[in-house]
């Protein structure tokens, strides 16, 4: 990562080799920095070869998707123009606290610094670096070492073999966001025209870079943040389901006669026990559709009354005993059946029988309608209620997306059901649609095509992304 110490910037003269000091004047320094814009010698016009390479890495590298490419390229295409046996690339962390080491490449092993090294920025020389914005130079680990035993980064590059390195920031708009290195097993490799065509580069870098690593950190948040998830959904569902069976059994009197106000209590008791299970249902669902783990696992002639309507409605069932719904339900073909996968489709079913009971007219109507028909697989719930306008509609499908109307204000949930739905429905080439007429109705419907167990249909059902 950082060639850089922790011990403060205060080296000893530089030493002859006979045991004697020397001067500045007497030797070349072990440690310099370059103000590009006060250097006496001033600006080295650049080679043929000089800028073509940089016009080249100026080309790509805004495209490149990852870290890693970036220094592939650099590593690739600036090996005529630089002396160096290894590349690093490290970030300032922590509100300029600790700079950490990201990625690596060297044309040796072992690599004793790695990615993921850290180091404190207080009191090391590359602490210089970010408060200034000037690049910097070791012509000399091996000496710098010595003046400096206790830097931690200093003993690992030099086993490593590394005997000069040069530095130079990476400046965003005026933010040290990083640094890149450049190493190399020779001792005095660099000289100020490597600072200047080294700081060129990193001028064209840095944004490249930074857009670079914010995505891989929001990538690896989100990660993290859907396992987590997972973890924590599935560490709640059994204990609260659990609980909710208890519940039940009191309530109906298993474990003795109750009061009625003690029903009541425990009827309270299960319904927000429901309503956890339903949050837990929805967020292991969003894990799996956003962690990739959702897979179509397609089943032909699949028996949907069996398989999938009588398996949603009982999921739904206590909720719309509670709010006291009639569900109506339409399948002409008892004995329908599709291709699809069972599982998934219950999912779809759930959430949007769930909906409509929670956003539904209390006391009302809700009607399931399936049909299989010109090819297509078509299922349809409608609810009596408040409904969504026009422009409402728009949004329905959107993760965390939720109405907001004065009844569906009131009523609890996540706004997460629609968005698997959506994705589900996708996952089986279909399509999800809503329709309704404010303060009267509301009616959500799902297409998938028939059959899928073609083969050049079924190859094409993949995993989500």
């Amino acid at each position: 990562m950082s060639d850089e110490p922790t011990t403060p910037d205060t080296a000893a003269p530089a030493s002859d080799g006979t045991g004697d000091a020397t001067s500045a004047a007497d030797a070349a320094p072990t440690l310099r920095y370059f103000d590009l814009y006060r250097e006496p010698a001033g600006i080295v016009p650049l080679t043929a070869d000089e800028r073509a390479v940089l016009r080249l890495v100026n080309q790509r590298v805004a495209a490149l998707p990852t870290l890693e490419d970036v220094i592939d390229l650099l590593f690739e295409r600036t090996a005529g123009i630089f002396p160096f046996d290894r590349i690093g690339l490290s970030f300032v962390e922590e509100g300029g606290r600790r700079v950490v080491s990201r990625y690596v490449k060297a044309r040796y092993e072992p690599v004793y610094l790695p990615q993921g090294y850290s180091e404190d920025l207080r009191g090391s020389s590359l602490e210089r670096v970010l408060h200034r914005g000037t690049p910097r130079i070791i012509a000399d680990l091996e000496r710098y070492l010595a003046d400096r035993p206790n830097s931690r980064s200093t003993k690992l590059l030099v086993r490593e073999g590394v005997r000069s390195s040069l530095t130079c920031p990476l400046i965003v708009e005026g933010r040290i966001v990083g640094f890149m290195f450049r190493s190399s097993r020779e001792v005095g490799a660099y000289d100020q025209h490597h600072v200047e065509l080294q700081m060129a580069l990193t001028e064209r870098l840095s944004q490249a870079v930074e857009k670079a690593w914010r995505i891989e950190q929001l990538t690896a948040a989100n990660r993290n943040y859907l396992e987590m998830l997972g973890f924590v959904s599935h560490e709640l569902k059994n204990p609260v389901a659990s609980m909710v069976t208890d519940a039940r059994l009191l309530a109906d009197g298993y474990l003795g006669p109750l009061e009625q106000r003690q029903k009541d209590k425990l009827e309270r008791l299960i319904g927000k026990g429901e309503y956890l299970l339903d949050l837990v249902r929805e967020y292991l669902d969003l894990a799996r559709v956003e962690g990739g783990d959702l897979e179509v696992s397609l089943q032909c002639n699949v028996p949907l009354v069996e398989r999938v309507i009588d398996p949603a409605v009982d999921v739904v069932r206590s909720q719309m005993e509670r709010a006291g719904v009639t569900l109506e339900t339409e399948v002409p073909d008892p004995a329908v059946t599709a291709d699809c996968d069972p599982a998934l489709l219950t999912i779809v079913l759930v959430n949007l029988l769930g909906n409509a009971v929670r956003y539904g007219r209390h006391g009302g109507a809700v009607r399931l309608g399936v049909r299989l028909e010109r090819r297509r697989l078509r299922m349809t719930v409608w609810n009596e209620g408040p409904g969504f306008t026009r422009a409402e509609r728009a949004g329905l499908f959107r993760k965390f997306s939720r109405l907001h109307t004065p009844t569906a204000d009131q009523r609890r949930g996540t706004g997460l059901g629609l968005y698997n739905s959506w994705r589900i429905v996708q996952l089986h080439h279909g399509h999800i649609r809503a329709d309704a007429r404010p303060g009267e109705w509301a009616e959500f419907t799902f297409e998938i095509p028939q059959p899928l167990c073609a083969a050049d249909v079924a190859d094409e059902l993949e995993p989500s992304e």
